[in-house]
């Protein structure tokens, strides 16, 4: 296992609360656009996660009142015109990457969603585990705004199990925005809290999630992410193999045992 707290990246802002990194993206005067270099640091870090032991949980935040605009106009969108089908390939299969990466990464991944919440930064929020968002959020799949589809890393797959077939064919069909009382209605956004709160509470329920069997949090994760590709019987034994890991962590024996002796259980994750 490697330990990653003191991380200090070049294209994005990085700072531990306690057991939680939180990341934030670091061009507030744009509401937050992604380049390649951002991009790709990021898939990386994401990549590494899984490895790193002092990580329990991650809020990725918002930075100036917009959570992220997207991929840069200047910096990506006018240099992928110029770049020949092995180029665009090469691009699409790195942002594709990145969504990867957050589901895979392990660890419990919380969007703290202001603001600006559209492309690519929309589908950051929705590779996420959980969404904490305010009532200023505006979210969009706006790929078919600019000419391409609504197919773009991982968005028909992902984002009808969270808010249904339909809707989702609405959003990515049209690129509107799906504003903060559809978000929390639909179930894309776990709750809706007041922007001078939004980070601390996002911080506070990462928190809460890391104080718990951390072992047993990225089997979850894993298992929510494997189980779309099952059905009911395969779910079932997998889950049962799963546990069954779980059983032999001394994570479950210290749960026992505080039970007991009538006390909370203090969890190390192993």
């Amino acid at each position: 296992m490697t330990k990653m707290s003191g991380l200090k990246p070049k294209h994005f802002n990085w700072r531990m609360e306690g057991d939680v990194a939180v990341i934030s993206l670091d061009r507030p005067d744009r509401k937050n656009p992604l380049t390649f270099d951002s991009y790709a640091e990021l898939r990386n870090t994401f990549r590494d996660l899984v490895y790193a032991d002092d990580i329990k949980a991650v809020v990725f935040a918002s930075n100036g009142g917009n959570f992220c605009s997207g991929g840069d106009v200047h910096d990506i969108i006018g240099p992928l015109i110029d770049k020949d089908m092995k180029g665009l390939l090469e691009f699409t299969r790195m942002t594709g990457d990145l969504v990867k990466a957050i589901i895979g990464c392990g660890k419990p991944v919380i969007a703290a969603i202001d603001g600006i919440c559209v492309g690519a930064g929309a589908i950051i929020a929705m590779a996420s585990d959980l969404r904490l968002a305010t009532s200023a959020s505006k979210t969009a799949f706006l790929f078919t705004r600019v000419g391409l589809a609504g197919c773009d890393m991982g968005a028909c797959a992902i984002l009808p199990r969270i808010i249904g077939q339909g809707r989702a064919a609405e959003l990515l069909y049209t690129g509107r925005s799906m504003s903060a009382d559809e978000g929390e209605r639909w179930g894309f956004f776990n709750r809706l809290v007041e922007a001078d709160v939004l980070e601390a509470e996002a911080i506070a329920l990462a928190t809460r999630i890391s104080e718990g069997p951390n072992f047993g949090h990225m089997m979850t994760k894993t298992m929510l992410a494997q189980e779309w590709n099952m059905g009911i019987e395969q779910a079932i034994e997998a889950e049962a193999q799963a546990q069954a890991i779980c059983m032999q962590t001394e994570d479950f024996n210290r749960a026992y045992k505080a039970f007991v002796a009538k006390q909370k259980p203090v969890f190390e994750g192993n």
